[in-house]
Parts: C-alpha cells; structure tokens; sequence
C-alpha cells in the first residue's frame, strides 16, 4: 500500500495499521514522505524531529527508513520486507524520504507560490533518483551509454504511441461507461458487471 507522509496523520491509517498487525496480514506499507501535505510541511504538521517511521514503530508493526531517491537501496528494502512478509512475519512499514517536483495536483511548477524555497527545491533536484541511477549503472559498467540511449529512445517511442492511440481513439459511448467493472459479493466472490 503506497501513501503519502499525510495519510499517517488519518484515523484510517492507524486503524488500517493496527488490524493488519492483529491479523498478521501480508501487507506492506510504503510511506513516500516528500515533506508536504498539498502546501503544508511536515514542520507544521508533526513536532520537530519526529520520524514517521518511529511513530509508526510505536504501534508493533517493523518499520525501516531510507532514502527513496535511492532506487538500489529502496529495492533492497522492498525485497528484504517483502521476504519477511512472506514468511509468515505480518505486515511491515517502510517510509522513504523523496521530494514532490510538481505541484500537488498537476503538471506545473509551482515554487511561486512560496510555501517551498527555491533553494530546497534545488537541493532535492540534485538528488534527483532516475540521473542518480543512471550514473551508478553507467559507473559500475551494469549499463553502457549506448544501451541506456537505446532505453531512452524506446521508452519515449512508447510512450509517444500511446499519446497518438489516445488523440486518435473515439471518446467511448456512454452506454459503455458501466462495463468490464468488478463487484465483490458478500461471500467474497466477485461478478462482472459488463
């Protein structure tokens, strides 16, 4: 279950947390903090120098924290807790500390408005994750120039075919709107509802 550093401040989140440590559930909990709730910091949110990983401890549930612009080490985190959860240890609790480039809903910039410094934004913009990656597996020989170009130029085709099958496809009939839908019955079967 992915959330952001907000929903630990939610009455549903400990209620969820708790009935999964009653349960022994298998379920992950990864917390990605970026220090914000739309436009408030964590600073004004929770006392100074609380770690949402160690509040969240406090309720018996194993928590792990980590750079999230770490892909290699939030990888290692997520397969070590993976592998706990699946031997039968119950849910665990994982909160990696990353940054929100874009505004909270949308594609746009948004340092104007002046709830983050210019000078913040550009200290996590240097710890930027994908250029972090790229650089160790270019630096340890796990990929070459070439085939990182050749990724690159993959991805972006693709992702280019889908904008043109998108542009190009007819808006769906309204009659449509209700199919290919799941409903879960009360004795936990499921139904299409198409």
């Amino acid at each position: 279950m992915f959330l952001g550093d907000a929903v630990v401040e939610t009455g549903a989140f400990f209620e969820s947390v708790n009935f999964a440590i009653l349960k022994k559930l298998p379920v992950l909990f990864v917390c990605e903090n970026n220090l914000y709730s739309v436009y408030s910091p964590l600073g004004v949110r929770q006392p100074e120098g609380r770690r949402i990983a160690t509040m969240i401890s406090g309720l018996g549930i194993p928590t792990f924290s980590g750079d999230g612009n770490d892909a290699a080490a939030v990888y290692v985190s997520v397969c070590d807790s993976v592998a706990a959860i699946r031997a039968g240890g119950g849910p665990r609790f994982v909160e990696f500390s990353t940054y929100r480039w874009l505004e909270h809903c949308g594609p746009s910039y948004d340092n104007h408005i002046g709830y983050r410094s210019e000078s913040e934004f550009l200290e996590w913009q240097a710890k930027e994750p994908i250029t972090r990656l790229e650089r160790m597996m270019l630096d340890d020989s796990t990929l070459s120039f070439s085939e990182l170009q050749l990724m690159t130029d993959n991805i972006s085709l693709e992702v280019q075919e889908a904008f043109t099958f998108a542009e190009s496809s007819p808006m769906p009939r309204a009659d449509r709107a209700y199919t290919d839908l799941y409903s879960e019955l009360s004795d936990g079967s499921s139904v299409s509802q198409s």
